[in-house]
């Protein structure tokens, strides 16, 4: 599949701007988070900001922007105006929580907010998720790991911009080490696995069954569909070498799982001046780290219909 960066950078930067809200929703109550009027304007203005960012980048994609309202009114049907009618449905209570953080401070109300805010981000990640995982014609998406995929993700990175805020207002703990160990862990299992699966997973889809030619034989392509490259063999028809593949795969793993936790446990041990370095570093670093597995995620995705253009399944 081709790797639209629009694309990439909208599952990105969103993934990460709900994955800060979740852990602003949940740990604001839980005392892990300043309860200051200032560090609720930064902390859930940068999350919508990252939001805005990527949905913006989504609207590139189109080929006419103006009509993505349409997609909303299928939500019966289809799982991208699901997400839609959850990223529209999630800002009312992101804008309730960071208005009563603002103004009026620790409230019932502005906790229980918190945490609706965090359940509408976690759904609007699944629903985004779940576009890809459906996808049947595509093996590489339509995987059990996908969605937990796109939640660990977002949690991870979500989880690293929260530590530098607090960094930044001297609020680390050990509590929070532990929270980040658990989920830096638990997403970088969870993408090796995901590996494993598509490169141990064979294609249902031959040429011989797309053709309805299955027990005649090996089928070959004789003539191409087309004289000159189409739509959908400029979309679909995108390949990776796989030992390109393997490189990309070590880097997204250094640079978008281990560097974030090695260097955000040690900005909550080293603390200080020190430790808000790390944090910077440990954001920056997921943030590449997680548009190289993003990259990766659609440049190794192969879909069924490249069969019709002499592709072998993979």
């Amino acid at each position: 599949m081709n790797p639209a960066f629009s694309v990439i950078l909208f599952t990105t930067t969103s993934g990460a701007g709900y994955g800060l809200l979740i852990w602003l929703g949940l740990f604001a109550p839980l005392d892990f988070a300043p309860r200051a009027p200032l560090f609720g304007f930064v902390a859930v203005g940068f999350s919508v900001v990252l939001v805005g960012v990527g949905l913006l980048a989504s609207m590139f994609h189109l080929g006419h922007p103006e009509r993505a309202w349409r997609a909303v009114s299928q939500w019966r049907s289809s799982w991208l105006a699901r997400e839609g009618v959850a990223a529209i449905a999630s800002f009312v209570p992101i804008g309730l929580f960071g208005l009563l953080w603002v103004f009026s401070g620790s409230t019932a109300l502005w906790l229980v907010v918190g945490w609706i805010t965090a359940v509408a981000a976690l759904i609007t990640v699944a629903s985004t998720g779940m576009i890809y995982g459906t996808l049947k014609p595509i093996r590489q998406w339509h995987n059990p790991w996908v969605v937990p995929i796109y939640l660990l993700n977002a949690l991870m990175s979500g989880y690293v911009w929260f530590t530098l805020f607090t960094a930044a207002v001297g609020r680390q703990s050990a509590e929070l080490g532990f929270v980040g160990l658990v989920v830096v862990v638990a997403a970088l299992l969870a993408k090796r696995a995901y590996w494993r699966s598509i490169d141990a997973g064979e294609s249902l889809s031959t040429p011989e069954s797309a053709t309805g030619l299955v027990g005649l034989g090996t089928v070959r392509l004789l003539e191409r569909p087309h004289t000159e490259e189409n739509y959908l063999s400029q979309e679909m028809g995108y390949r990776i070498a796989r030992k390109h593949a393997a490189k990309l795969r070590r880097l997204a793993m250094v640079i978008g799982y281990l560097a974030p936790l090695v260097l955000t446990l040690l900005g909550l041990a080293a603390g200080g001046p020190l430790g808000l370095a790390a944090a910077v570093l440990a954001a920056l670093n997921v943030t590449v780290g997680l548009l190289i597995e993003r990259w990766l995620f659609f440049a190794e995705a192969t879909h069924t219909v490249t069969l019709y253009y002499g592709a072998r399944a993979a």
